[in-house]
């Protein structure tokens, strides 16, 4: 790929405010996580209910992002954007200023959170109908890089947590939220390709099509465990290694930075080599680091280290499975992504949730790491089943031929 015909052929100011909303938007989204340690011991709360306040952003996230596809292409995504971002920038403002003192209010910060999570329905779609379908694993790998704001609030939360209190966090984390919103009020402009709005009754008719839940699944797969593994593993170090926030923290950070940094090399492999190709190795490599890191090994730097493995190939099935996506329903991108993001985001509250209370009930993460590693496997099974009808009947409708399957 020449990076000159890449730019002429889509509105990179376009792909540069969407990936920088989506960013900072992720950034804000997993935040309980490298602070559950610290508002834990303040609120006193159990393994289980460390777990759920970590998830509930995810799931959350999920189903609005469910609302943000239908008003995407109602309200088409620049505007929807702006909605949302005020929104979460409010949010933040008014639970920094009036405190928060029970878990119940925590978990309604949560939802707000979540708001920032569905950002993700609006900045793929932002993004992708800028570019023709040879470049849309690329253009959905960078717009989807944006997953890495995750690494900022892993690496600084903790930090500004033990220096001003972790409610104040809360407070300065709508700062960058609104550089970015400033950021895509100059630069973000709607494609002129915009597809019609469609009836409701013609979303259902996606949802009549087997193609549409199996992309539902491995995004649950691939983004679940990259989103359920970036909100818990603050929790995880802290539990399992006996580390402190801060420390606990880096830790994360490595990983998350491991699993977003490869999202767009994970599209642009895709885009030369195919993305059923991808995914199939991709999903062998994380059964196989999911599993290991369910026994918890002692050395820090070995748990670490097969982390970042799992992270890495999560990470890159992000982008492999978008580039996948926007060929086989490229009229109804905007659906899709909401309902394939939706089910990312389910299977990320269900790790985050599923190892707190594998740790309440077992004493030990095992369980939740060994069911999500189950869960890739019959991933990878059900794409061995469908690739070769994938690969036969797609059509060169919209210019696929010119893209890898």
């Amino acid at each position: 790929m020449k990076t000159r015909d890449f730019l002429k052929a889509g509105h990179w100011p376009t792909l540069l405010a969407a990936f920088f909303y989506f960013d900072m938007s992720f950034m804000v989204w997993i935040l309980l996580g490298p602070l559950a340690v610290q508002i834990a011991n303040d609120l006193q709360l159990d393994p289980a209910q460390k777990g759920l306040m970590v998830a509930l952003p995810v799931l959350a996230g999920a189903f609005l992002r469910v609302v943000n596809g239908l008003l995407v292409d109602r309200l088409r995504p620049r505007l929807t954007g702006i909605i949302a971002q005020l929104v979460v920038i409010a949010g933040l403002l008014a639970f920094w200023y009036f405190g928060i003192h029970s878990y119940s209010q925590v978990l309604a910060l949560g939802v707000i959170l979540g708001v920032a999570g569905a950002s993700f329905a609006v900045a793929l779609p932002l993004a992708s109908r800028w570019y023709p379908p040879r470049y849309q694993g690329v253009a959905l790998g960078i717009a989807g890089a944006g997953n890495s704001g995750t690494v900022f609030a892993a690496l600084f939360a903790p930090a500004l947590a033990a220096a001003f209190g972790w409610n104040n966090v809360i407070g300065l984390a709508a700062l960058p939220l609104m550089l970015a919103l400033a950021v895509y009020l100059a630069c973000a402009k709607d494609s002129p390709n915009q597809p019609a709005a469609k009836s409701f009754a013609e979303y259902a008719q996606v949802l009549r099509q087997p193609d549409a839940w199996w992309f539902m699944f491995y995004y649950a797969v691939t983004f679940g465990g990259f989103s359920g593994l970036a909100s818990s593993l603050g929790f995880y170090f802290n539990s399992q290694y006996g580390l402190d926030p801060v420390t606990a923290g880096y830790c994360t950070a490595a990983c998350v930075l491991a699993g977003s940094l490869v999202r767009p090399v994970g599209g642009a492999l895709s885009d030369r080599f195919g993305g059923i190709r991808m995914l199939t190795g991709l999903y062998a490599v994380a059964v196989v680091a999911l599993i290991l890191a369910s026994f918890g090994f002692g050395p820090l730097w070995l748990g670490l280290s097969i982390l970042v493995v799992a992270m890495l190939a999560l990470g890159m099935g992000n982008g492999a499975v978008f580039q996948l996506v926007p060929q086989r329903f490229h009229a109804e991108i905007g659906v899709m992504t909401g309902l394939v993001g939706m089910t990312g985001g389910v299977g990320g509250f269900y790790l985050a949730s599923s190892l707190g209370f594998s740790k309440q009930i077992t004493g030990s993460y095992q369980a939740g790491f060994l069911i999500f590693a189950t869960l890739a496997a019959l991933a990878l099974a059900a794409l061995t089943s469908v690739k070769r009808r994938w690969r036969t009947t797609w059509t060169a409708e919209n210019g696929i031929a010119a893209a890898r399957i």
